[in-house]
């Protein structure tokens, strides 16, 4: 093929020169597809201050937003929001306070069975039922009243800040109430936590005690005691053991405070018995010794008594030695009963039987003891004869030294003696003197001599007790 040569009009012929009435024609035609969008662009974007100084004033007017400024109903919403909040916190205050307080109640009601707390948890349960009403109130309050409505009317924001205003109030009200209830409950609170603070402290102890018990008792059999009885008693406190152990919700706190103090007086008792029982062991052992050594000695000093009342009779009359004539054959029995008693004492101490040996060895030392006070009578008797039969006049003078000591504190800042004193002296005297008379004669009876003389004795002590037990009491 053969190409076409350019024409001379062609605009794309070299060297060709435009023509400009062609030119402006081509501009023309050119326009609508070069610079339409270029334009279109220009003016959007001239027009976009414009718009949004449209738009913004009805953005804010409607379209489901509100206004921010201006107006009643702004002024009301607010100050209905303030109540709200105001109302919100009372709430929150009553509740905290009524949460408190119940578990202050429910301390006591764990402790404190007393009418006085009965009383308290009655009326802790009206004053419920009155926060209950308040607290109802205010939230109907709340859900009547929707604040951050569009279109709330001042009318509406109005009603809503009386409503919301008056249910502060109301539970203000009340909380006060709960907290004059609470200061009432001052001295039930007290006892109930005091109790409380003593029962950790208790139950403790009370174990604590049984573990000392338990290992005294394990020291004791160690050492070759058995101890059966401390065993017997320590195992009749597990039960108890276990009830504190299931805790004051299941037994209560008083009972759990009284069985932890018990349990703790009884475990404290076994322990210090199961530590003195090896010393209770070499005490018995010793008194063993000891009150056989001494049945011993006084089986001895019982075959003396024969020849001092051989002497009795040979020089005093039969009134002077009469009552000891069974003396020796007493002695002898009273020391056979306490050998067979010492032998049982023995048995039982072997067989640790400890309750049993210290109950015969109580025995074996009355026996004795009965036994050394008939066998020093008679030997007492003696020598007291043989003194009043050397020189009666001494034992005379001491008897008549207490009359008149008597006499003269019975006339101490009186002209005249009381007669419930002078009588008794005087009788006294008049005793002496015939007392004194039956020493004259071949046979003077010095027995009743010095048993009258004792007896002048003790009447006059006890005129002298009288006497000044009564000026000692202002008489």
């Amino acid at each position: 093929m053969t190409a076409t040569p350019p024409q001379p009009n062609s605009p794309s012929a070299p060297g060709a020169q435009a023509d400009p009435e062609c030119m402006r024609g081509a501009t023309v035609r050119r326009a609508p597809h070069g610079t339409r969008r270029a334009l279109r662009d220009t003016l959007a974007l001239a027009a976009l201050p414009l718009l949004a100084a449209l738009a913004l004033p009805a953005a804010f007017a409607g379209g489901g937003t509100r206004r921010w400024f201006g107006g009643r109903a702004e002024s009301q919403r607010a100050e209905a929001q303030a109540a709200k909040d105001a109302a919100a916190a009372a709430f929150y205050e009553l509740d905290t306070a009524q949460r408190d307080l119940r578990i202050s109640i429910e301390t006591i009601t764990a402790v404190d069975d007393s009418p006085a707390a009965r009383r308290a948890i009655t009326d802790f349960e009206a004053l419920g039922r009155r926060i209950d009403e308040v607290s109802h109130q205010y939230i109907q309050a709340v859900d009547a009243h929707d604040l951050d409505r569009d279109d709330l009317e001042a009318s509406v924001a109005a009603r809503a800040r009386g409503e919301l205003t008056k249910a502060k109030d109301d539970l203000d009200n009340v909380k006060r109430e709960l907290e004059r209830f609470t200061d009432g409950l001052g001295p039930l609170l007290g006892k109930a936590e005091t109790q409380l603070a003593r029962l950790a402290p208790a139950v403790e102890r009370a174990r604590q005690g049984l573990l000392a018990a338990s290992n005294a008792l394990d020291a004791v059999r160690a050492s070759g005691l058995r101890a059966d009885d401390l065993a017997a008693r320590l195992a009749a406190l597990a039960p108890e053991l276990t009830k504190l152990n299931q805790g004051a919700g299941q037994h209560g706190v008083p009972q759990t405070l009284e069985r932890a103090e018990r349990v703790a007086r009884e475990a404290g008792a076994v322990r210090a018995e199961a530590e003195r029982l090896p010393e209770r062991a070499a005490e018995i052992d010793h008194r063993l010794v000891s009150l056989r050594t001494r049945a011993q000695a006084l089986t001895t000093r019982a075959g003396q008594v024969e020849p001092v009342l051989s002497e009795l009779r040979r020089r005093f009359t039969v009134a002077c030695w009469q009552d000891l004539q069974g003396v020796p054959d007493g002695a002898a029995e009273n020391v056979r009963q306490a050998e067979l008693k010492l032998k049982e004492a023995q048995a039982a101490r072997d067989e640790q039987r400890w309750p049993d040996a210290t109950a015969l060895l109580s025995t074996v030392r009355a026996l004795l003891n009965s036994t050394d006070e008939s066998v020093s009578a008679a030997g007492d008797r003696l020598r007291r004869l043989n003194a009043v039969q050397k020189d009666p006049q001494q034992e005379i003078d001491r008897t008549r030294f207490a009359i008149r000591d008597a006499q003269r504190l019975a006339m101490a800042g009186r002209n005249t003696p009381d007669p419930r004193h002078a009588r008794p002296l005087d009788d006294s005297v008049a005793r002496l003197e015939r007392a004194t008379g039956t020493l004259e004669g071949r046979h003077p009876d010095y027995w009743h001599f010095l048993t009258e003389a004792e007896a002048v004795r003790r009447t006059v002590a006890r005129v002298v007790a009288q006497i000044r037990e009564e000026r000692g009491a202002g008489h």
